[in-house]
């Protein structure tokens, strides 16, 4: 699988220039890839949690800006890479219009191409991927971690249910906004 391979075909910024909770079930399918040491590694989207701006109360830029924060409220179509817990990296991809603090967190890969370890969960897939913070504002319509089309999509039912670990948020940890395939195993948990 090359970069030039008819299913490598880079996602355009105006993809990621919509609302979190439109483009979020649209990335399901999806291939994220990076490109590594000479080495691509290529995963299927198959679990993602929508996070909608300031307003959430789970979103991260629900704090505002910060140093931490920042590249949400940049350009669509960025990485959010950022450590949880002292040691595991999760990565968002930015969406909606700049100034909005909207991202998508990606919780699940179906390994497609050069991927050995576990990506059901949003640590695991950045370990397997070798993503860290050095990939924070990372313009995901580059060369080394973008989102592609496949060759063909297949036909999945996609289901809604409230994220995870964000009981601290109230009303907002029960909203529908993580999106999974149906049936997938490689979904971080149903």
């Amino acid at each position: 699988m090359t970069d030039s391979s008819p299913g490598m075909l880079r996602l355009p910024r105006d993809f990621y220039a919509r609302k979190a909770i439109e483009v979020a079930p649209e990335l399901l399918g999806r291939y994220l890839v990076r490109n590594v040491g000479g080495k691509q590694r290529v995963g299927r989207i198959v679990e993602v949690e929508a996070y909608l701006g300031p307003h959430d109360r789970a979103a991260h830029s629900s704090k505002g800006v910060t140093p931490r924060t920042r590249v949400m409220f940049g350009p669509p179509g960025h990485a959010y890479v950022y450590l949880i817990y002292g040691m595991h990296h999760c990565m968002n991809v930015v969406v909606d219009r700049e100034g909005e603090g909207a991202a998508i967190l990606i919780r699940a890969l179906e390994p497609v191409h050069g991927i050995a370890a576990r990506t059901q969960g949003p640590a695991l897939l950045c370990k397997a991927l070798e993503i860290d913070r050095r990939l924070n504002a990372c313009d995901l319509t580059g060369r080394d971690l973008y989102l592609a089309e496949p060759d063909e999509m297949s036909a999945f039912k996609v289901v809604r249910r409230p994220r995870i670990g964000v009981d601290y948020a109230g009303a907002w940890a029960r909203r529908l906004l993580r999106f999974y395939i149906q049936g997938n195993s490689c979904v971080s948990r149903p």
